[in-house]
């Protein structure tokens, strides 16, 4: 299969290539530098010219394409209402291009807001609606395509995707935990993030590509949910600092934009996932990866 990748040259992105290309399909990578040109060719796949914000690159990349899976999302908390409404921009030209065709479409989502007091599941619905809303409202437009003739899939990616590399919210904290001199966690710590290795959640995309009907929700979770207190605790571990807890106030003067991520008690479950897709996550713990020295702070 020919697939097309938007946030080719990213985290996730590059691992998922690694994936694809060892399962035996064709890559083509969305790349909007020089730097993610080469970083896209070096790891196997065909360069395509372009960002989230020319749409008529994206038109293209999808229609030249057996499928897409689409990854790439403007990280910019000073704009993410912007960011959100480029997402369904994106999202709404790829649907458009594959509809009728029944080619698939995967497009990366997250847990937050899915549930209360118990784990979140792939039945639990998508609150998130139209292009002001978190992320656009991706996932449930993506999905809305299952109607009109895509093979549209979400993948629920876990809070920390995590592994040597990785440079998301995990690594954040230890950048902050360096430079504070101490490893925070917020009230007693005891909210969870869900988490899983990278390189489970690159083979879960390949299988999701491979598999996945149309509509499905997957959950990328090896660990239902890891907590924040322990998190914290390995940080100041491997980096060598104390460990302190913040009251939520303190927290946002202390840990800036992260600390209401970092705040949120977000337990996922993968079961159906698991079952539908046959896979079993096999790699290191988020707590095994800090404690290997993955995240310095540096």
């Amino acid at each position: 299969m020919h697939v097309f990748v938007t946030g080719a040259s990213g985290w996730i992105g590059s691992a998922t290539i690694t994936e694809l290309l060892a399962a035996g399909h064709e890559v083509t990578g969305l790349a909007r530098t020089a730097a993610s040109a080469d970083r896209v060719a070096a790891a196997g796949a065909k360069v395509h010219h372009g960002d989230l914000d020319d749409l008529d690159s994206i038109r293209a990349g999808a229609d030249a394409a057996d499928g897409v899976i689409h990854l790439a999302f403007k990280h910019d908390f000073d704009a993410y209402e912007s960011a959100g409404r480029t997402a369904a921009d994106v999202v709404d030209t790829l649907g458009t291009t594959l509809a009728g065709s029944d080619r698939p479409l995967l497009v990366a989502s997250g847990l937050v807001g899915l549930a209360s007091g118990r784990p979140a599941t792939e039945a639990d619905p998508s609150p998130f609606v139209g292009r002001d809303s978190l992320r656009g409202g991706s996932e449930n437009l993506a999905l809305a395509f299952a109607e009109k003739g895509v093979r549209s899939v979400a993948l629920r990616f876990a809070a920390s995707v995590h592994g040597a590399g990785d440079q998301g919210f995990v690594a954040t904290l230890a950048q902050l935990a360096r430079k504070r001199g101490a490893s925070a966690y917020i009230g007693d710590g005891s909210g969870v993030w869900p988490a899983a290795h990278i390189t489970d959640i690159a083979r879960m995309n390949v299988l999701a590509l491979e598999k996945a009907p149309a509509g499905s929700v997957l959950h990328g979770v090896a660990e239902q949910g890891v907590a924040t207190r322990e998190i914290a605790q390995a940080l100041g571990g491997a980096i060598g600092v104390p460990t302190e807890s913040l009251d939520a106030e303190k927290a946002g003067e202390e840990l800036g934009w992260i600390a209401r991520f970092f705040a949120a008690d977000a337990p996922s479950a993968s079961a159906h996932t698991r079952e539908l897709l046959g896979w079993t996550p096999s790699g290191p713990t988020l707590l095994e990866d800090i404690k290997a020295g993955h995240y310095p702070g540096q």
